[in-house]
């Protein structure tokens, strides 16, 4: 069902490449475009009409900077200013961001992400609507580690090649 739910998502898009799908299990599916890997899930939470539903991804390029860039589309655009953090487990992070997306600081916080992903079952990303609401995205993180797994490998082969 999850596979079939992504199939439906990537032929969505009819202008940009397909992507390959690498592995999937739970949430989670890892996929390759061009010389880019990413672990990626959708939200469990609410899918709004006309708009696509919220996201989240890590991105391993093939020689390249990303080695794990946690990224998130917000289910809704966050209040100007307003914090986006993300919860995996008990820990936070603290995004960056810019319109509906969420971007991770760099390497280090990269790494813990993914070290707090892998030990933990769920995630959620939490900003402020524009109207002053929550804004709650929640991801459960079975499969999570697979993908993972097989986003990194997918990217080193492809460095490799």
């Amino acid at each position: 069902m999850i596979r079939t739910a992504w199939l439906l998502l990537l032929a969505a898009s009819p202008l940009v490449a397909q992507p390959r799908i690498v592995a999937a299990r739970g949430s989670w599916v890892a996929l390759q475009q061009g010389r880019t890997c990413e672990a990626a899930a959708r939200s469990s939470g609410q899918v709004f009409k006309n708009r696509e539903p919220a996201r989240a991804s890590l991105s391993f390029d093939a020689g390249g900077p990303r080695r794990g860039q946690f990224a998130a589309r917000l289910s809704r655009k966050p209040r100007e200013g307003a914090s986006v953090m993300l919860h995996v487990g008990g820990q936070p992070f603290l995004l960056m961001t810019r319109g509906d997306m969420a971007w991770s600081r760099g390497p280090a916080q990269e790494a813990a992400i993914i070290a707090a992903m892998r030990r933990s079952g769920g995630m959620r990303v939490e900003t402020r609507s524009q109207g002053g609401g929550r804004i709650v995205d929640r991801y459960p993180l079975n499969g999570a580690p697979l993908a993972i797994d097989a986003a990194a490998a997918c990217a080193a082969t492809l460095a490799n090649r």
